[in-house]
């Protein structure tokens, strides 16, 4: 029988296998047995000397109540611009369009809602007042006058990526 140099029979793999394992585990056993150095700051650190709470904060008399605002409806999409041959012609609201005004064509809203259009590519906005109705094709959700659409440097694109805030409506006031 060969034996090669430690003393292990190249014919017997269970003594090539129990050699290995006991060579891991020693091996292992160095490895968690180093001591680990630890770094300690050149600055002490000590606690403050003890102070007493702080006071309790006076209660008003009148508590203050904070009414919490409506949020306002955002949506996204895409915005599109109408104007020219729709010009001087009756909305469905029953105005008659100016494409010079700040008004818009939405599928949904009521009449008279105001909305912040907002170009999410140069972060230009505007304010419109919804005034018509009308098929909107794809994923455009709003369709802007040609002065809204002027206003928010849409008019090289035709068509751009907008956000639409839902402004509260004005309260009236009355005489």
């Amino acid at each position: 029988m060969r034996q090669n140099a430690n003393n292990v029979s190249r014919k017997d793999p269970v003594q090539l296998w129990l050699l290995i394992g006991a060579s891991c585990i020693a091996l292992a056993g160095l490895v968690l047995t180093v001591p680990v150095r630890t770094v300690q700051a050149d600055a002490v650190l000590s606690r403050p000397a003890a102070t007493a709470p702080p006071a309790a904060p006076a209660i008003s008399p009148t508590p203050i109540v904070e009414v919490p605002k409506k949020p306002a409806k955002m949506s996204r999409g895409f915005a599109s611009w109408y104007g020219g041959v729709f010009n001087g012609r009756t909305t469905a609201s029953g105005e008659v369009f100016n494409m010079n005004d700040f008004t818009a064509c939405h599928p949904t809203l009521p009449f008279g809602t105001r909305v912040k259009v907002e170009n999410t590519r140069n972060h230009k906005w505007v304010i419109v007042r919804i005034t018509d109705r009308g098929l909107l094709y794809g994923r455009r959700v709003i369709d802007l006058s040609y002065a809204a659409a002027v206003q928010i440097g849409m008019m090289d694109a035709g068509v751009v990526p907008v956000t639409i805030q839902v402004l509260p409506a004005a309260k009236k006031v009355a005489n």
